[in-house]
């Protein structure tokens, strides 16, 4: 499993050291683990069981900002369709999971198995908070075992594209948006 997400506020020197104020790195430029949440994530692992490509937009470590994920070719049947989290949701998000610069998942704030789903008896299920998140992104997981609904599937050998901040999303300025191609 791969992941891509977008930094926010960035500042560095010239050896590549500082921060972001979102998705930060451990204060490096060339990122060498996962992103300090609050971050929207591109999730994804190619060619995997019964040669199909797994793919989907993850808000289990909150929200920075909007995100397509979309095939650009292949296709066929099944779940292979374009991914979109555009909603203002730190503009909405709930007082408790506020951060600078974006909106964390609840786990990240109150660590507990009903929001995390680290307990590895049963299962756990959506919460208000949850909630929230999946209202605003229909197809992005909003908690860890969100699986029915948010993961998707193209035949493996598509190819796909992320764009951070992608035209109309809310108050986002124009030099923020970037693409980046997954193949």
């Amino acid at each position: 499993m791969a992941r891509i997400w977008g930094r926010t506020n960035c500042n560095f020197d010239g050896s590549g050291q500082g921060r972001c104020q979102t998705g930060d790195c451990t204060g490096g430029l060339e990122c060498r683990g996962w992103g300090v949440p609050p971050n929207t994530l591109a999730e994804y692992a190619l060619n995997q069981f019964g040669n199909l490509d797994f793919y989907d937009i993850s808000l289990v470590d909150g929200f920075n900002i909007p995100i397509e994920f979309s095939p650009t070719s292949g296709g066929g049947s099944g779940k292979c369709q374009a991914l979109l989290c555009t909603a203002d949701i730190n503009g909405q998000c709930p007082n408790e999971l506020r951060a600078p610069g974006g909106c964390n998942n609840p786990c990240t704030v109150f660590k507990t198995n009903e929001f995390c789903c680290t307990n590895g008896q049963g299962s756990c299920g959506a919460t208000h908070f949850s909630r929230f998140f999946k209202d605003r992104c229909p197809t992005s997981y909003s908690y860890p075992q969100d699986d029915p609904s948010s993961t998707f599937t193209c035949p493996g050998g598509t190819n796909y594209r992320v764009v951070f901040c992608p035209l109309g999303s809310p108050r986002f300025p124009l030099e923020m948006v970037g693409e980046k191609s997954v193949e």
